[in-house]
């Protein structure tokens, strides 16, 4: 998709966005001044959810349908009310490249097909590849812009509306690349191993070298068990203390994701816990991610 940014940015006022609480149906609060009918926004799964309704804001009725952490998005099925509102939608936002793929079969059902925002297809990265893709700065970026693209072509009469809402939601957006800035510029080259790949846009963002044992990369990608020795080879790096910390996802349960996590604490390496969703209890994609990023500078011991 080509991303025409001179629309999206024409020269208006700043209006401020407040951030989504992260319910399954949810408008931000932006200008009450909407010009237009409110467009219909459907999102495939909450790490989108919030980011999606401050870009509308009181222009657009955004719903949410994976908008809980106790819900695993792979593994979703759609209920009967979640297909009405796919097929009431103006607009659907996906994160695609794999990840959420009942959405975009339901999507090959509705008709007429609404417009669609697939952040794999934005950014380039196809199944197969690493999903996790609001995990990286420049993808969150690009699919926001992306979104506001299509917000204006639904709903033309809105346009400086939704640039303005895209101005708010970039000022909303400052802790997080400044958290971002500070961690690269003092922790550049430090080293992580992972249980999971979820994390691996982020690291690559803040310079972060990845150490992890290749072949447990390979399985945890592949969601199948890795090989006795690629776990000894984990454990043996945690316990010489080749690794400067430890990211683990919280949401994954098993055996061999406790064994890493144990080995790190009992090397006394840091574990930085990350969320795959929106933690509970986090109000909005920004405060979701500092709070992130922060356990992360303090895990390494740089400055935030």
């Amino acid at each position: 998709m080509k991303i025409r940014l001179a629309a999206l940015m024409a020269a208006v006022p700043v209006l401020l966005a407040a951030c989504s609480s992260g319910p399954s149906t949810s408008s931000a609060t932006g200008s009450s001044d909407c010009p237009v009918t409110p467009v219909t926004v459907v999102v495939s799964v909450n790490q989108w959810g919030d980011i999606v309704s401050q870009l509308g804001g009181s222009c657009a009725r955004v719903q949410t349908i994976v908008a809980s952490s106790a819900v695993d998005p792979h593994d979703f099925s759609p209920s009967p009310s979640d297909l009405a509102k796919f097929t009431g939608a103006a607009l659907v936002v996906v994160n695609g490249a794999g990840y959420d793929t009942w959405a975009t079969q339901v999507l090959a059902t509705v008709s007429p097909r609404p417009a669609v925002v697939d952040a794999g297809n934005v950014v380039g990265v196809s199944s197969g590849a690493n999903p996790h893709l609001w995990y990286s700065p420049d993808y969150v970026t690009r699919t926001a812009d992306a979104v506001t693209v299509e917000l204006q072509a639904l709903a033309p009469k809105a346009s400086a509306y939704f640039a303005a809402q895209h101005t708010a939601w970039q000022a909303s957006m400052k802790p997080y690349f400044d958290v971002i800035a500070s961690i690269k510029a003092a922790a550049a080259g430090k080293t992580y191993g992972a249980t999971e790949s979820i994390f691996d846009y982020m690291a690559v963002a803040l310079g972060l070298v990845n150490k992890t044992p290749q072949g447990y990369q390979n399985a945890a990608t592949n969601g199948s068990e890795p090989a006795p020795g690629d776990v000894l080879a984990f454990q043996q790096l945690l316990a010489s203390r080749q690794l400067d910390v430890l990211i683990f996802n919280t949401q994954t349960v098993g055996a061999v994701p406790d064994q890493i996590r144990q080995a790190a604490t009992s090397a006394s390496v840091p574990v930085v816990a990350i969320t795959e969703t929106v933690a509970p209890g986090a109000t909005s994609f920004v405060g979701w991610q500092v709070a992130q990023l922060t356990a992360l500078a303090k895990a390494l011991g740089v400055s935030a």
